[in-house]
């Protein structure tokens, strides 16, 4: 749409041709722009539509506009058909048709209804109802533009969304996820009840979905506010995967009992293990904390076998969750069954250790020749007995072992005599 030259004085017949020709285009221009919004499909849809809410009251307040609009053109219309009759009266136009005509293009000589708030008319010049014109034009287009926007994007995206939501309720159905049995289920009730709330809100009330766009003066400048379908998006995403996890449970179920069973075999084979060798512990070493052994948890055979029969029932989704809390808990049951392994055979094993440690020695000595040495043989039988009676007392064979090795270090390194160990052998 276009704009008017400021008013000037008298205008010559040159000005006023100039001027009339301008004044057609932006006729043309201003008929256009109005016929465009009077065949958008969103002013339309508008029309038709049983509007609620802001979207309601903004239309309402935009019709009139619309309204008034369409009487501002006729109005200019007119004016610019008077102009161009006294135009037309003489080829050459005389000083009162150009005061007249100057009048007519520059003055406010355009009298319009008044918008209302008490005013019964107004008047403006043509510059000026070009303005308000646009003005009006404006407000109009971003309401249509806004809402037509906001139903070209949400509704058909609800729609999809809502075909593959009842897709994945039959597919839920299908493994045993319903409202009330289990979450995903309750889950897919309540995006059920959104989403048609949503779509019916975003069709009755467009505007309650539009975020315009700050310091944006184009109409239309914003986006739609997608923030709920989208939030419903994420969640049937993460109900398609929990879903998905009980498909996988009721392909592989029947292995992962088997391996199930297999772990706690093992835990409690281990454990047994362990208990056999407290025994022995306490056998043969002496002045020893051997820690205590307990037996298999029955509760994880009893949720076991709650999952084998969840499976004979295909209840998937019982299964799932019971599978990967047990599958955890069977792990954490083999890991303390072998800790506990450990913590009873420690004595043993530091009593293999020192065995070792012993016969190393000896060894040694007996590749520098000092095997028949009597303080060695001595010492070595000394904690040899230690070592190999029951019950052994590790403390006191640790200190005969140590006394062997130190020595063994002395006399490897030169450092004894004869007559320097007599002492030790009396």
């Amino acid at each position: 749409m276009g704009v008017t030259d400021p008013a000037g004085p008298v205008m010559d017949r040159d000005e006023v041709d100039r001027a009339l020709a301008r004044l057609g285009q932006e006729h043309e221009a201003i008929e256009t722009s109005l016929l465009a919004l009077q065949d958008h499909a969103g002013r339309r849809l508008l029309e038709g539509a049983e509007l609620t809410g802001v979207t309601k009251e903004r239309w309402q307040a935009t019709e009139a506009r619309i309204t008034l609009l369409w009487g501002y053109f006729d109005a200019y219309a007119a004016a610019l058909r008077s102009a161009r009759e006294i135009r037309a009266r003489r080829r050459w136009s005389s000083r009162e048709d150009l005061v007249e005509l100057t009048e007519l293009l520059r003055g406010e000589s355009v009298t319009v209804p008044g918008a209302g708030n008490g005013v019964l008319s107004e008047s403006y010049s043509l510059s000026a109802l070009v303005d308000r014109m646009n003005e009006l034009y404006a407000t109009s287009l971003d309401l249509v533009v806004a809402c037509d926007a906001v139903w070209s994007a949400l509704p058909a995206r609800i729609d999809l969304l809502a075909a593959e939501l009842q897709r994945t309720r039959k597919l839920a159905h299908s493994v045993g996820v319903r409202p009330g049995e289990h979450p995903a289920g309750d889950d897919l009730e309540r995006i059920t009840r959104t989403l048609t709330r949503l779509r019916e809100d975003v069709v009755s009330d467009p505007l309650a979905f539009w975020v315009p766009n700050e310091g944006s003066t184009a109409p239309g400048g914003g986006r739609p506010d997608t923030t709920v379908y989208d939030r419903e998006a994420r969640a049937l995403e993460d109900v398609r995967r929990e879903i998905d996890a009980v498909l996988t449970v009721r392909q592989d179920a029947e292995a992962r009992l088997i391996r199930l069973r297999d772990v706690l075999s093992r835990a409690d084979r281990t454990l047994a293990e362990a208990r056999t060798a407290r025994g022995e512990v306490l056998a043969k070493i002496a002045a020893t904390e051997v820690p205590v052994v307990s037996g298999p948890p029955t509760v994880l055979q009893e949720q076991l076998a709650t999952a084998a029969e969840y499976r004979r029932q295909a209840q998937w989704h019982r299964l799932s969750p019971l599978l990967e809390s047990l599958e955890e808990k069977a792990e954490d049951e083999l890991l303390r069954a072998r800790e506990s392994l450990t913590a009873v055979t420690a004595p043993l094993a530091v009593r293999a250790e020192l065995r070792g440690r012993l016969d190393a020695y000896k060894a040694k000595v007996a590749r520098h020749g000092l095997a028949e040495d009597p303080f060695l043989v001595e010492r070595y039988d000394a904690a040899r007995r230690m070592l190999w009676s029951a019950p052994c007392d590790l403390r006191v064979a640790e200190q005969a072992v140590l006394r062997y090795q130190q020595l063994a270090a002395e006399l490897l390194g030169g450092a004894g005599a004869p007559e320097d160990r007599k002492g030790d052998q009396s």
